[in-house]
C-alpha cells in the first residue's frame, strides 16, 4: 500500500510541475518565406490571349491588402474588375471588352501577403497580351500638390500616346479614357507598366467619378505638355544583403533593366469656380444669421424680406471669397422675431457646370435661442450674483462696498493681440465680436512708459479691409520699452449699441539682441515681365510666418525669433499678391512653388546671409521631410521571428 501511495505523490507532482509551466508547445519554425506563383492562366505574359477570367496560384495561402486601393487594372476598366484571394490563389475577372493588340496589366503593388505571417511578396506585376508582344516599357515619376508640394497619395496617373499615328488635340483630357494608368503610393511615386514604345503625355486626376477623364471640377489634376520618348538600358543598382533585423552583410550591384523616363513630375491642383451651392443656413442667435456656399463669389446674394426690409434692417459682413456671409440685425423689433421668411437669390451652378442666378422661395430661420429665452437665462445670472452677494454682506455683517452687478449689461468682447509682449515690428490687433459702429478715440489712451512717468504717443487705429470687427493699432515701437493701451467702456459701440469693457493692456516690447536677421540671395528664378516672387518664412508646421517680395533678387528678414525656419517662395504670375491656381482649358500651369531644401536656424543678435539656386534641385527633392505632412508608406518585410526567438533563448 505504501509503494502504491509513494508512486500516486510522484505521478501528481510531476502533474503539478507540467500545469506550473504552462506554455505553447513549439512548432517548430516561424514561415518566413514570401508567396511565390507557381502557375498562372493565363501564364504571366501570355500573348494571343482574350480569355478575362485569370487565376494565379500560389505556393501557400494567400490574402489581399487593402486591394480597393492597391491593384490597379491597365488599360482602366470602367466596369471594376473582380479580385479576390481565394486560399492559395487570387481570381481576376474582367468584365470590359477585351483591345485588340493591347497589353494588360494588373499591378498588385505591395497588396500579396502569406495568410498566417503577413510575408509580403514584394511588387508583383501580371501582365498578358491581346495581340502578338508584350509591351515592357514604364513610365515613372512623381505627383505633388502644386500649391506645397506635398506628395500626392492614391492619385491616378495616365498616358496619352501622341505620335505620327495618332489623334492629339487639348480636349483629350476631357472627351477620352487615360490609355494607361498606375497610382501613387504614399510618397507620390507612380510607375506605369506595359507601356507600348512611343511618345506620350502625362496626366495625373483624382477620378470623382471612375470614368478616367476630367469631368468635374472638383477632380484635381495635373498636366503636363512635355512629349515623353520611353527608353531603357542596362543599369546596376545597389542590393543590400541583411545578415538580421539590424546588421547588414554587404551591399551587392545588381543588374536591372532602367526605364525611362523616371522622372515626370506632375503638379496636380483644383482649378477654380468650384461648383457653388448653398450649403447651409444659421441662426444660433436672435441678432445675427449666416449663409454659408460651397465656392466663392463675385457678388453678394440678393435677399427680399418677407417680414422685413433687407436693404433697412439688415448690416452685411462678408468673408474675402464671399463664400461665408453673415447678416446682422441692429433693429431689435426685427431680430426678436422668433422667424425671418424671405426669398434668396445667388449665383448657383446648374446641371451643365454653369453659374446661374437661383432663387430659393419662402426660407424661414428660426433663431436656436429666442431673444426671451437669452433674457431668462441672463436675469438668472443677475438674481444669482445678486443673492450670493447678499449672503457675503451677511456673513460679513455690514454692507459691502459698491460694485455693478456684471450680468446687468451686455458687453461685446474684445481681443487684443499680441498680448503682454510683441517684437519691434509688430502692431496689436483688435478683434470684437461684433462689427463696430463708432470709435470715441478721445477716450483712447496710448502711452509710454518713460522712467516713472507715462507720456502720451501718436498711433493710428485703422480698420480691416476684410472685416468691420478687426482694426489694428500702428505705432513706433522703441525696443524694451514699456506701453499701455487704455480704453473705457463707452470708447468701441457696435451696431447692435453694445460697448466693449474698460480695458488697461500693458506691452512691453523685446529687446534686438533678442533676434536674429535672414538675408536672401536668390537667383535662377527666370521672371517674366511682369512677373513677382514672393517669399514666405515657414514654422515647422509649413504655416507662413512672414512674407516679403523679392526685390533685385534679395530678401531680408528682420526681427526673427531664435528658431528653425523654412522657405517657400512662389511665382505671382499674374500679379495679385496670392497663389493662383491653373486652368486646363487655358493650358494655363498653377503658379510655381518652390522649397528651400533644408532649415535655416536663426540664433539670438546674429545676422545670416544665404544664398538659394531656386531651380538648382528638382521639384519633387525640395520639401523638407521635416515639413511635408504625407509620409512614406511603411514598407514591408518579413518579420524574423525565427531570429527573434532565438535571441530570446
Amino acid at each position: 500500500m505504501k509503494r502504491y501511495r509513494f508512486l500516486f505523490y510522484i505521478i501528481s507532482s510531476i502533474i503539478i510541475a507540467g500545469c506550473a509551466s504552462i506554455g505553447s508547445p513549439d512548432g517548430g519554425r516561424y514561415d518566413e518565406e514570401p508567396p511565390q506563383v507557381v502557375y498562372a492562366n493565363p501564364a504571366d505574359k501570355a500573348t494571343n490571349t482574350r480569355q478575362k477570367k485569370i487565376k494565379i496560384l500560389f505556393d501557400e495561402f494567400i490574402k489581399l491588402d487593402n486591394p480597393n486601393d492597391k491593384v490597379t487594372v491597365s488599360p482602366p476598366q470602367k466596369q471594376v474588375p473582380n479580385i479576390q484571394a481565394d486560399g492559395k490563389s487570387i481570381k481576376i475577372t474582367l468584365f470590359d471588352t477585351l483591345k485588340s493588340n493591347t497589353t494588360y496589366t494588373i499591378d498588385f503593388s505591395d497588396a500579396i501577403q502569406d495568410n498566417n505571417e503577413g510575408n509580403p511578396m514584394g511588387l508583383y506585376t501580371y501582365s498578358f497580351s491581346t495581340g502578338e508582344t508584350i509591351d515592357t516599357m514604364e513610365v515613372s515619376g512623381t505627383v505633388l500638390n502644386a500649391s506645397n508640394l506635398e506628395p500626392i497619395k492614391g492619385i491616378m496617373v495616365g498616358l496619352y500616346r501622341q505620335d505620327k499615328d495618332s489623334v492629339w488635340a487639348d480636349s483629350i483630357f476631357r472627351t477620352r479614357s487615360l490609355e494607361r494608368v498606375a497610382r501613387t503610393n504614399g510618397s507620390g511615386k507612380f510607375s506605369i507598366k506595359g507601356v507600348a514604345n512611343g511618345s506620350y503625355r502625362a496626366f495625373a486626376l483624382g477620378d470623382m467619378d471612375a470614368n478616367f477623364s476630367y469631368t468635374q471640377k472638383s477632380e484635381q489634376i495635373a498636366f503636363d505638355t512635355t512629349i515623353y520618348t520611353t527608353s531603357n538600358r542596362p543599369d546596376l543598382r545597389p542590393d543590400t544583403v541583411w545578415r538580421d533585423t539590424s546588421h547588414y552583410e554587404k551591399i551587392k550591384m545588381t543588374p536591372y533593366i532602367h526605364y525611362l523616363p523616371d522622372d515626370i513630375v506632375l503638379l496636380a491642383f483644383l482649378e477654380d469656380g468650384q461648383d457653388r451651392h448653398l450649403l447651409k443656413t444659421e441662426r444660433k442667435t436672435p441678432e445675427k444669421f449666416t449663409l454659408y456656399f460651397t465656392a466663392p463669389s463675385d457678388s453678394l446674394p440678393i435677399i427680399n424680406g418677407h417680414n422685413f426690409d433687407a436693404a433697412k434692417h439688415l448690416f452685411v459682413e462678408a468673408s474675402a471669397k464671399r463664400d461665408t456671409i453673415t447678416y446682422w440685425i441692429p433693429d431689435t423689433t426685427v431680430a426678436y422675431q422668433d422667424t425671418l421668411k424671405f426669398d434668396l437669390t445667388y449665383l448657383d451652378t446648374d446641371s451643365l457646370g454653369q453659374l446661374v442666378l437661383h432663387t430659393d422661395s419662402c426660407l424661414e430661420l428660426v433663431a436656436k435661442q429666442t431673444h426671451a429665452k437669452i433674457e431668462r437665462e441672463r436675469q438668472k445670472k443677475i438674481d444669482e450674483w445678486n443673492a450670493k452677494r447678499a449672503k457675503m454682506e451677511k456673513k460679513a455683517k455690514k454692507p459691502l462696498a459698491h460694485e455693478n452687478n456684471p450680468f446687468e449689461t451686455t458687453y461685446m468682447e474684445l481681443q487684443v493681440k499680441p498680448g503682454g509682449t510683441i517684437d519691434p515690428n509688430q502692431n496689436l490687433r483688435l478683434t470684437f465680436s461684433e462689427p463696430i459702429a463708432a470709435i470715441d478715440t478721445s477716450r483712447i489712451e496710448f502711452v509710454q512708459k518713460v522712467d516713472s512717468e507715462y507720456v502720451s504717443m501718436p498711433y493710428l487705429l485703422l480698420p480691416d479691409s476684410t472685416s468691420p470687427s478687426l482694426y489694428t493699432l500702428y505705432a513706433e515701437w522703441e525696443p524694451k520699452a514699456t506701453y499701455e493701451l487704455r480704453a473705457d467702456s463707452l470708447t468701441f459701440t457696435s451696431i447692435l449699441g453694445h460697448n466693449a469693457q474698460t480695458f488697461r493692456s500693458t506691452i512691453r516690447v523685446r529687446a534686438t539682441e533678442e533676434f536674429g536677421s535672414l538675408y536672401l540671395n536668390l537667383n535662377n528664378m527666370r521672371l517674366k515681365d511682369g512677373e513677382v516672387a514672393y517669399v514666405e518664412l515657414l514654422g515647422k508646421n509649413d504655416s507662413p510666418q512672414r512674407r516679403e517680395e523679392v526685390r533685385d533678387g534679395k530678401v531680408d528678414f528682420y526681427y526673427l525669433k531664435p528658431a528653425d525656419y523654412y522657405l517657400r517662395l512662389f511665382i505671382d504670375r499674374n500679379g495679385d499678391g496670392k497663389w493662383t491656381t491653373g486652368n486646363y482649358n487655358q493650358q494655363l500651369q498653377p503658379e510655381e512653388v518652390f522649397y528651400f531644401p533644408r532649415p535655416i536656424t536663426i540664433r539670438a543678435n546674429w545676422e545670416m546671409e544665404q544664398a538659394w539656386d531656386v531651380r538648382g534641385i528638382a521639384r519633387d527633392k525640395q520639401k523638407p521631410a521635416a515639413i511635408t505632412k504625407q509620409k512614406p508608406d511603411k514598407q514591408k518585410t518579413i518579420k524574423n521571428r525565427n531570429a527573434e526567438r532565438a535571441g530570446n533563448r
